[in-house]
């Protein structure tokens, strides 16, 4: 899909494949919100989808990290 798609994307996105003003301006400004986008959706994230903890859905022990010897490991 993407040598059929590729030309048409950067046209779209970057308004064609010249490397002046426009060009540029878009560039500078789609990585320079980038991170405060990416900063918000870890927010969101942490927010809406870890305020209830987690369900354990593999169903894993929870003291698997435990090293089973014998003078510190006791059930």
């Amino acid at each position: 899909a993407i040598p059929y798609l590729g030309e048409n994307l950067v046209l779209w996105l970057w308004g064609g494949f010249a490397v002046d003003s426009p060009t540029l301006t878009r560039f500078f400004s789609l990585h320079f919100l980038m991170p405060f986008i990416l900063t918000s959706i870890i927010i969101i994230h942490l927010i809406f989808l870890h305020e209830t903890g987690s369900s354990n859905p593999m169903g894993t022990p929870m003291n698997n990290d435990k090293i089973p010897f014998y003078p510190y490991f006791l059930v």
